[in-house]
């Protein structure tokens, strides 16, 4: 195996330190503790599992973390009441409402009703048109851990080509606006593009965000090229079990990348640690304090 492996975990505990750090200065300097509301519906296994490890990062930062659980059938009117509520709470500098919701709720009147200033999940339309303005805006956490992730291979992005593959608007638009923040030159290509991976063989940066099991092979990748893997899937053992894999084939792309995120260990590491990134920028914006360092 020849590709460095990137590892989320050590460059997220980093992230995770700085962060700590900073709150620790925003409190003593100018008595703000920043907080994170994330709200729960219903009893998703693996929705719970994030939640989780979101309210014991949040307070290991040592910001004020509230939890919200509601029941699966909770109506939409209620659910809307409390994100009014939570808009109006000094305390409360971000707002997550944890996806996906039941059918039942319509998903995007419930993120259209957060307060932009507190959308630190970077769905709500304000913040998706800045970002693809190339304004100042509050990011999806997803993108924001891939960029950072890069950035630990590479100190510039500026020139190199890009190619993400996904459009979601959680992941891949998202990525390709902050990409080109960074002066990259950015393919977005899909499942149904066409020579895929001819699209991938001229690329220096792979993105793979598009649900699919080591969709990307070997013979798609350029050699030395940096690959990020955005990926969760559960793919089934004869014995019963499941086993996580990426969008990317990891043993066989490793052999011709010059950097690979692994799954786990990869980008899920970054989300909740960007999140803490988001809150804290959250707070200081609000508060009227300049950009924190991180």
């Amino acid at each position: 195996m020849t590709a460095r492996i990137i590892d989320g975990k050590v460059i997220a505990a980093e992230l995770r330190a700085r962060v700590a750090e900073e709150v620790a200065r925003v409190k003593g300097e100018h008595q703000v503790t920043p907080g994170l509301a994330v709200v729960l519906v219903g009893n998703d296994a693996a929705s719970e599992v994030y939640v989780r490890s979101k309210h014991t990062q949040t307070q290991a930062a040592a910001m004020a973390s509230f939890e919200h659980k509601l029941p699966a059938d909770v109506a939409q009117a209620d659910l809307l009441a409390l994100i009014a509520k939570l808009n109006r709470d000094p305390a409360v500098h971000g707002i997550l409402v944890q996806l996906p919701l039941p059918k039942s709720l319509h998903t995007e009147t419930i993120i259209n009703a957060i307060d932009p200033a507190k959308d630190v999940d970077g769905l709500h339309p304000n913040n998706a048109g800045r970002l693809a303005g190339g304004f100042a805006a509050l990011s999806p956490c997803t993108p924001l851990g891939c960029i950072i992730l890069t950035k630990s291979v590479h100190a510039s992005l500026e020139g190199m080509n890009a190619i993400v593959i996904g459009r979601s608007n959680l992941v891949g638009r998202p990525l390709v606006q902050l990409l080109l923040n960074e002066n990259a030159t950015v393919t977005i290509a899909h499942s149904r593009s066409k020579d895929l991976p001819q699209l991938c063989a001229g690329a220096d940066l792979v993105y793979a965000a598009v649900g699919k099991p080591e969709m990307v092979r070997a013979d798609w990748i350029k050699p030395g090229a940096t690959v990020i893997d955005v990926g969760i899937n559960r793919l089934p053992l004869a014995d019963g079990k499941t086993r996580l894999v990426g969008d990317v084939a990891f043993k066989e792309v490793a052999e011709v990348a010059g950097a690979i995120t692994p799954v786990p260990g990869g980008v899920g590491q970054m989300t909740v640690a960007c999140l803490l990134v988001n809150t804290l920028r959250a707070a200081c914006a609000i508060h009227g304090l300049p950009k924190p360092a991180v």
